[in-house]
């Protein structure tokens, strides 16, 4: 499983960086204009409340689980937030695999 979350960590942060870095080249780091284009359609608003809710499960699920589990270094998942879910959930899952296996040596 680690190579499986390894390659999701990858593909968690080239496709959404892939698409926000161009648009940081074109417009510069111009939250607002970033937020009216975030929501600026029905659809746009709908993947991006979906991608807030997960980020928070996510957030949720990192501090509740890494608390009972014992394992380290959960603020790098944390911080993953800012890149995104789809980078945070895996490397969060490659973490508690690394946990998992250490422990049953």
């Amino acid at each position: 499983m680690r190579i499986v979350y390894i390659i999701l960590c990858i593909c968690g942060a080239a496709l959404p960086l892939a698409q926000f870095l161009p648009w940081v080249s074109t417009y510069g780091l111009d939250i607002p204009l970033l937020v009216q284009h975030a929501v600026g359609t029905p659809i746009s608003a709908f993947a991006w409340s979906d991608v807030l809710v997960c980020g928070i499960a996510v957030a949720v699920f990192v501090v509740v689980e890494g608390r009972r589990l014992g394992i380290r270094h959960t603020w790098l998942p944390l911080l993953a937030l800012g890149v995104g879910p789809s980078l945070a959930l895996p490397l969060f899952l490659l973490q508690r695999e690394r946990h998992a296996t250490t422990l049953a040596r």
